[in-house]
């Protein structure tokens, strides 16, 4: 039985770089798979999501031309290719990730699933496919799954989500989409620019359940001007398929029918078959509780990434490694007290960090909000893109930024300035004081902050 310093359950955004920075320190790995590498990540999540975004911009792009003084006479959509184009980048990065382990032993990548069976004196035994080891240590980092409601007859009709649409190479006619948060949007936009009819049921009062509400409000207007509809509070009671058609019957008796089904509702922890009980790990609704230093109640048992709890994000997870490295190998001093920042890919995007307004009125802080309307800034004119507006939180005491959201294009890069000023505990008079190059949508940012 082999046994390792760490054995790391999942090979996603937080256990690969984590394998390999472990290897570089002398720890001997195990990176134990059951599928595919790379995390959700690679395979249905952001970056096939961001390439076919980028083929759906395209089409909505060519579609304005005659904004810009040209002519295109048509555009077609092959959707097939557009989702062949997705998979083989997919596919490239995918297979570039599993090259890197093809020639070393450490960190050794392992093939199966992995089930925790108890300790082996101070170590713990994992049975991972068709082999036994132990390590001193056990990292899990297994990522979430697509959270299916128990909605009446849902079980009896096909539906897509964000695990499988990869799988489907027909344009759907028409949409019904189940929830409006983030990857609700982001695909919804997606159908409709590539010529799906789209509708979206959403339980909440708003689209973009985490935002303010006037970010969520400009947000829905920009997708109903592009043909999206929405049904918000209102809750989906039950789905039939009828001949050709998926019906929901929602709340009121209001049935709504399209083509194709797409379920967006949440995310559900990998956690029900790790055997966490053998050795006591708690969990609280598949989601494992740790603290700051992504500790569980075991000592030598850790966790990353979604199944941790708390951000949910691909780059919360990779610095994740960072702060398990350093309580692994160094001085424990990297924790989960961290500025997070996050997007939404529509088009435009929602870039944001720190708090928001309700969750500064929430806490009771003291502060002022700015605003400056993206149609101000001379790039974005030049650009066609006009639409959103950013939003700032400061102390006015302090001078500190709280927070900020923007939207607008490019809403997910332009975020970090921010991003970089709280994280090095800048005043937003830094911003305000600095020359930013002209013409720039950058320029946006630094004019929000000029009071």
């Amino acid at each position: 039985m082999d046994n390792y310093d760490v054995a790391i359950i999942g090979a996603g955004q937080a256990g690969i770089p984590l394998a390999y920075a472990l290897t570089a320190r002398n720890k001997r790995v195990a990176l134990i798979e059951r599928k595919h590498v790379g995390g959700s990540c690679v395979n249905f999540g952001c970056t096939p999501t961001k390439a076919a975004i980028t083929s759906a911009r395209l089409a909505h792009l060519a579609r304005r031309a005659s904004e810009f003084g040209l002519h295109i006479p048509a555009v077609e959509v092959d959707f097939g290719a557009v989702i062949r184009r997705a998979r083989a980048i997919v596919d490239q990065q995918r297979s570039s990730i599993e090259r890197g382990f093809d020639a070393i032993d450490n960190p050794k990548l392992i093939h199966g699933h992995a089930r925790l069976a108890g300790r082996e004196g101070e170590h713990f035994r994992i049975a991972a496919g068709e082999v036994t080891i132990t390590a001193a240590h056990v990292v899990i980092d297994t990522g979430t799954r697509s959270l299916i409601p128990p909605i009446d007859g849902i079980r009896d009709v096909e539906i897509i989500h964000a695990g499988n649409w990869l799988d489907h190479f027909d344009l759907p006619q028409r949409v019904v989409m189940i929830g409006a948060g983030v990857i609700a949007l982001e695909m919804a936009q997606f159908y409709r620019r590539m010529g799906s009819e789209v509708v979206a049921i959403e339980a909440m009062s708003q689209i973009a359940g985490s935002e303010d509400p006037d970010i969520a409000a400009a947000l829905q207007s920009i997708l109903e001007r592009e043909g999206i509809e929405f049904h918000l509070d209102t809750k989906v009671e039950r789905v039939a398929r009828r001949g050709s058609a998926v019906v929901a019957t929602v709340s009121g008796g209001q049935e709504i029918a399209g083509s194709h089904l797409f379920v967006a509702t949440g995310r559900k922890p990998n956690t029900d078959d790790l055997g966490l009980d053998t050795i006591g790990v708690e969990v609280n609704k598949g989601i494992i509780k740790v603290n700051e230093r992504l500790a569980t109640n075991i000592a030598g048992v850790w966790a990353a990434g979604d199944v941790r709890g708390g951000p949910m994000f691909t780059h919360t997870a990779w610095d994740d490694h960072r702060i398990l490295l350093s309580q692994l190998t160094g001085d424990g001093s990297r924790t989960t007290n961290r500025v997070v920042p996050y997007a939404i890919f529509t088009d435009p995007e929602v870039g944001h960090v720190g708090m928001s307004e309700t969750e500064a009125k929430k806490a009771g802080r003291n502060f002022q909000v700015l605003r400056y309307e993206i149609r101000r800034n001379s790039k974005a004119q030049e650009l066609g893109e006009t639409d959103g507006f950013i939003k700032v939180l400061i102390d006015p005491g302090t001078k500190q930024l709280l927070g900020a959201t923007i939207l607008s294009t490019e809403a997910a890069e332009l975020v970090h300035i921010y991003i970089e000023a709280m994280s090095a505990g800048l005043p937003y008079t830094a911003i305000r004081d600095a020359v930013f190059i002209h013409p720039t949508l950058a320029e946006a940012v630094q004019s929000a902050v000029t009071i």
